[in-house]
């Protein structure tokens, strides 16, 4: 049988204005290699290389909106001018290979200050490089040993709020053409939605409709200061895998509301990352049928991501209408190429190249 000569991976997708040449994105990854905030050569070089090697979607890794809520302390953030600046040279890079640079913005909430995966990832206290000052829906640890964050006032929500609407600003400034909000893996929007890890009692706790206003002004925000022309992702954890958590229900349920009020774009389903009990059933594909399910009962447009290797899968994923995008992380670590590579195995046709590999017959 012959293959179709525009596999479904390689056709074009748009949202809003932003047109990629494909349906593959480059996973929001962090580094842990920044200063001060501040992105570096590293960081150019690895997105750079992302966007030359054919992704069509290139996002940056977390970029915190204030100090406190930074992962590690060499995590990136977009608090300043100088940050915003260094990732603008990075964004007008991604664009001239092709690619829609695109940026994630978060806030670590409780699973703040801790040191970088290859020193432990253990909670870091203010004299080994860490800080003190962490806040979350509630005043409780993410698991035993971790510091106690404080419950966020209504004063410190809208500072935070405010944080986060200032790094918006920025990153339209420095040139980014899609946004997505970090509302997964147990960082802050995560902790207001899971009933886990929100215990409040006022309007930001309690009901469904109550955890899920964290998000919901966090995205008002957002887009008082992204342009309506410009696609807003979403990445959430579907569900908790801990009973009495956030569950796959609630996340198309919030799906659905989203859809409604139309200023979320894309859902990227992920999951866990809340609570150290998590049981996760992980093999290659294993989050695609959050993904599908968002997709098919919601009809919100969806990303698929975790250990998705294969060329075959991922062309499997968007064929079969189980997601708009494959989000890949893992895969695209270990070859930039991966996109070039896939279209030459699916023997794709008509494919939009980096302008250096437009006439080359490189696999």
């Amino acid at each position: 049988m012959r293959r179709d000569p525009n596999p479904h991976l390689f056709r074009p997708v748009q949202f809003r204005s932003v047109k990629a040449r494909n349906r593959i994105m480059l996973s929001p990854m962090c580094q842990y290699s920044g200063h001060d905030g501040l992105s570096n050569d590293w960081h150019f070089v690895h997105l750079g290389a992302r966007a030359t090697g054919g992704a069509g979607w290139v996002f940056t890794e977390a970029v915190h909106v204030e100090p406190r809520g930074r992962i590690t302390p060499h995590c990136l953030g977009l608090w300043n001018n100088e940050q915003r600046d260094r990732l603008a040279r990075i964004a007008a890079f991604v664009e001239q290979q092709g690619a829609v640079p695109g940026i994630q913005l978060g806030h670590a909430g409780r699973k703040a200050s801790v040191g970088r995966p290859w020193e432990g990832s253990h909670p870091l206290r203010p004299e080994q490089g860490g800080w003190d000052d962490l806040v979350s829906a509630s005043a409780l640890p993410y698991a035993r040993g971790w510091q106690v964050p404080a419950a966020m006032t209504p004063s410190q929500i809208d500072a935070s709020l405010e944080s986060l609407k200032a790094s918006t600003r920025r990153a339209r400034e420095a040139g980014f053409k899609a946004l997505e909000l970090h509302g997964a893996h147990g960082y802050l929007i995560h902790q207001f939605l899971s009933p886990l890890s929100n215990r409040r009692e006022d309007a930001y706790g309690g009901s469904f409709e109550h955890r899920i206003r964290f998000l919901l002004e966090s995205i008002g925000v957002v887009r008082e200061e992204w342009p309506d022309e410009l696609p807003l992702f979403l990445r959430l954890s579907c569900t908790d895998w801990v009973e009495g958590g956030w569950t796959l229900d609630d996340s198309v349920h919030l799906a659905a509301r989203l859809r409604q009020q139309g200023q979320v774009d894309l859902i990227d389903c992920s999951s866990g990352g809340n609570d150290p009990r998590q049981q996760i059933p992980i093999h290659p594909g294993y989050q695609i049928p959050l993904a599908q399910r968002v997709r098919q009962e919601s009809g919100m447009a969806t990303g698929a991501v975790g250990l998705i290797h294969s060329p075959d899968l991922a062309e499997a994923v968007i064929a079969n209408g189980q997601a708009d995008l494959v989000v890949l992380g893992r895969a695209l670590l270990a070859d930039p190429a991966w996109p070039l590579r896939a279209a030459a195995m699916l023997k794709a046709e008509n494919v939009a190249w980096p302008p250096q590999y437009e006439r080359s017959n490189i696999f």
